[in-house]
């Protein structure tokens, strides 16, 4: 099944950085979504942040507990992120944690997209099965 709708994200509450060293930094994040269509939920999300020196090069890993209904199941749910940006050139992986869905969405698995358009608007398409 599909799940498509767009989220708010908000809250990016930033930690001072664990570690800086020739450049390299690792940070915590926290920061909570909002999302509306097929997935109306809402999610907060821990990150942790490698940044560079160079513009363009990062990547983040997190997780995200997701409470809400999804296509009108009730439940929760945990998704790992896992995210590069080499040079601008940037991949997301977002999978669900396997067995951490509970109530109406006990089973789920699944992965999501994210897209961010040029207004800067985020949306999602998310290919699950229960």
């Amino acid at each position: 099944m599909t799940a498509k709708g767009t989220f708010d994200t908000a809250g990016w509450n930033a930690q001072p950085a664990l570690s800086d060293r020739d450049g390299v930094q690792f940070g915590l994040v926290t920061m909570s979504k909002t999302f509306h269509g097929d997935l109306t939920a809402t999610g907060v999300v821990h990150l942790l942040v490698a940044s560079t020196p160079v513009e363009d090069s990062r990547a983040y890993v997190a997780m995200e507990r997701v409470e809400g209904t999804l296509d009108g199941r009730a439940g929760s749910f945990v998704v790992q992120h896992n995210a590069v940006d080499d040079r601008g050139e940037q991949s997301l992986t977002v999978t669900v944690v396997p067995d951490s869905g509970t109530g109406e969405l006990l089973g789920l698995r699944g992965t999501m997209d994210i897209i961010i358009g040029p207004d800067g608007g985020h949306s999602y398409t998310f290919d699950y099965h229960l």
